[in-house]
């Protein structure tokens, strides 16, 4: 499976909680890290989701929100995924920001280098990605 989006993240279905129109699906990505998304109750039964079964979680990196290490703000936001900053690529307006999860994953994010000043961000301080379950797309192959 090729896809634009720099998130990918392979797990397994931990729970499943129903909704009237909505479905909240935790996926366990390894190493104690969790993504939730919210999708809709016939994707659910289209993909054949179910505890235990393999699926993978997809974000884009311009929906992946940066923390400080310090954030006293508590967020309505379903994922926090607190780690430490492994790269940051700056460009001319934005940066990418990677983020290594305690499991060994990695999360991206595009955000401006304002941002990324602001936060005072840099390879080694510890951040967290922000991202709404709402942004999670689920697949499972074939």
């Amino acid at each position: 499976m090729k896809v634009s989006a720099r998130n990918i993240f392979e797990g397994q279905v931990r729970e499943l909680t129903l909704g009237a129109v909505n479905v909240e699906v935790s996926l366990d990505i390894g190493g104690g890290d969790t993504i939730v998304a919210i999708v809709t109750r016939n994707s659910v039964t289209s993909l054949g989701l179910a505890v235990g079964k393999p699926a993978v979680a997809i974000v884009k990196a311009p929906w992946v929100m940066v923390l400080g290490e310090d954030a006293p703000i508590r967020f309505s936001a379903r994922n926090r995924l607190g780690g430490t900053v492994s790269a940051i690529q700056h460009g001319a307006i934005n940066s990418e920001v990677s983020i290594r999860l305690p499991g060994g994953s990695e999360v991206h994010a595009v955000i401006t280098n304002e941002a990324v000043a602001e936060l005072g961000l840099a390879p080694g301080k510890p951040a967290s990605a922000l991202i709404k379950a709402s942004h999670v797309i689920l697949g499972v192959r074939d």
